[in-house]
């Protein structure tokens, strides 16, 4: 499973929507808010904007951050802080 970003052809720039900026590929940590807990998702990959930072991310890559949040959901932890799984990048 990728991150989405493969396809991406060279020359092609991705522009950021909110200051028109660069995006380029780099990971980052994405927090959720459930209703029992909080949950840290680190090294998550993204496209991140060089100029104000935001950040975006590609289906799969939200496909398996929501899959990560269902399974966390129901444990017995207030706070949990995870690695982003390689084999899904």
């Amino acid at each position: 499973m990728g991150t989405g970003y493969e396809n991406k052809k060279e020359g092609a720039e991705m522009t950021c929507l909110f200051c028109k900026g660069d995006m380029v590929p780099g990971t980052t940590s994405h927090v959720a808010q459930l209703d029992k807990c909080i949950i840290i998702i680190k090294n998550v990959p993204c496209m991140k904007c060089t100029q104000c930072g935001e950040v975006v991310y590609s289906g799969k890559v939200v496909e398996k951050l929501e899959q990560l949040a269902d399974a966390m959901e129901n444990t017995l932890t207030e706070v949990a802080i995870i690695n982003f799984p390689t084999e899904a990048a």
